[in-house]
């Protein structure tokens, strides 16, 4: 029954032709028997999320692309989280055809990651590398001045963005004055225009330009593709040796770039990128009148307090009898100046007698008297030390006779006196055994009164 309907259904005309609904509806109806759920692997690119919780991207490849929806997709899409721009999926849906466009679509059921994309694993490259370079260090980044003169934008000079900070910046600082350097902001290239603007702001007198105080660069939002160029090295390394502040503002909150981490400062959009480098006019002026308050305020309370002094004053005493209010005041002062004359004498006296011992223990300290003093010393010393080594002296020289009669007592000579004799050879060798010389040995003989040097002439 189902069989005949459709071909019913699908019928063609008189002529042969088809309506453009039937051939579609056939389409998917062919799409949706033939092939149903299945299971596709893609780069997500273009991904768009819709207030009513649908999200909307394409899965692609390097040859081709395919629309997909996943409607309700926190409540009935598992792993929804993993669709982000360039991030790799592996997702399961119903093949089918959106209608009202004839476009084949992929309604989405789940969600599975299957790793980086190409261009997020070309974005963790190059972040990478150039952290690892200090190109992002905090070290690095140069402090926004509070009131900018001239602002650099790099930017499309024909994109909404450009018209958004133009139209927050006339509005919070009028005073500013904002020099656009027109660039193509997408597609390929177009790093190249971004970074040579960049390059020729930094070092404007070369290049006939006006010196900006700031530069903001950026573009309004898109899919990863459309925000690329922004992530190239070129432009990352211009942001980096830029002179010049530089605040990046590329896309929505949620996108980042490596221009982004490169800059002295990240604006999640254009138009906060206007609100950041400069201040509010309006908040300025309040600031201003705050100010003019809290210093009116005690000038006038202080002119209040001495117009009433003053009033006081008239009214007083001092207007009636001046004499008799300056009697106390004058008695007051004699006194002063008597106690101030009786305390610089007590002063000047305690000075001189300071003085004058100080001047008796220099006398006492004269190095004159003091060399004298130390010479006499010395006389004493020296006498004291002669008669000493005198009576050592002596007594050393009666030891020395006592050792010396002793020695004569005791030592050889006394023995030779009395007609002992030593014999030795030639060499000095004593002989106290006839068997130690041989017939020829010169030997040598010590008596009383001298030597007596002779011969071995036989046994």
């Amino acid at each position: 029954m189902r069989m005949r309907e459709q071909g019913k259904q699908y019928q063609r005309g008189d002529d042969g032709t088809m309506s453009v609904s039937r051939l579609v509806r056939r389409m998917k109806n062919v799409l949706e028997i033939e092939i149903g759920d299945v299971w596709v692997e893609g780069e997500v690119s273009n991904l768009r999320k819709q207030a009513s919780g649908h999200y909307y991207f394409s899965l692609k490849d390097g040859q081709a692309q395919l629309g997909c929806a996943a409607f309700s997709a926190k409540h009935r899409c598992p792993g929804y989280e993993a669709l982000q721009d360039g991030a790799k999926v592996r997702v399961f849906g119903e093949v089918t055809v959106y209608e009202a466009r004839g476009q084949a679509q992929l309604i989405v059921k789940r969600v599975v990651p299957a790793g980086l994309g190409d261009l997020q694993a070309r974005f963790e490259a190059l972040k990478k590398k150039l952290n690892e370079e200090g190109l992002f260090d905090a070290e690095q980044k140069k402090p926004l001045p509070a009131f900018p003169q001239v602002i650099g934008l790099v930017t499309s000079g024909s994109g909404a963005a450009l018209q958004d900070m133009m139209n927050i910046l006339s509005r919070r600082a009028p005073w500013v004055k904002a020099v656009l350097f027109p660039v193509a902001v997408q597609g390929e290239g177009a790093e190249r225009g971004i970074a040579r603007a960049i390059g020729m702001l930094g070092e404007p007198e070369k290049h006939g330009l006006p010196r900006c105080d700031v530069i903001i660069t950026g573009r309004g939002g898109g899919s990863m593709e459309d925000l690329w160029n922004f992530n190239e090295e070129e432009v990352a390394r211009a942001i980096a040796g830029c002179p010049v502040p530089i605040v990046s503002a590329v896309g929505h909150e949620i996108d980042f770039t490596i221009a982004d981490f490169a800059a002295d400062l990240r604006a999640p959009t254009p138009s906060a990128a206007a609100e950041l480098v400069v201040p509010d006019a309006g908040e300025l002026r309040a600031r201003l009148r705050g100010l003019r308050d809290g210093l009116r305020r005690p000038v006038h309370e202080k002119l209040r307090a001495a117009r009433d002094l003053i009033r006081l004053a008239r009214r007083g005493a001092l207007a009636h009898d001046a004499e008799r209010v300056l009697r106390e005041p004058a008695l007051r002062m004699d006194e002063a100046g008597t106690a101030m004359r009786r305390a610089v004498d007590d002063c000047l006296n305690r000075i001189a007698s300071c003085l004058l011992e100080r001047r008796m223990a220099w006398k006492a300290r004269h190095p004159r008297l003091v060399v004298k003093q130390r010479e006499e010393r010395v006389r004493q010393f020296r006498a004291r030390y002669g008669q000493l080594a005198k009576h050592r002296l002596q007594g050393m020289e009666q030891r020395v006779e006592r050792a010396r009669r002793l020695l004569r007592t005791l030592g050889p000579e006394s023995a030779f006196e009395r007609g002992f004799s030593i014999t030795t050879t030639a060499e000095g060798e004593l002989i106290t055994d006839p068997e130690q010389v041989t017939p020829g040995d010169r030997l040598t003989t010590r008596v009383a009164g001298g030597r007596i040097e002779s011969e071995v002439a036989g046994e």
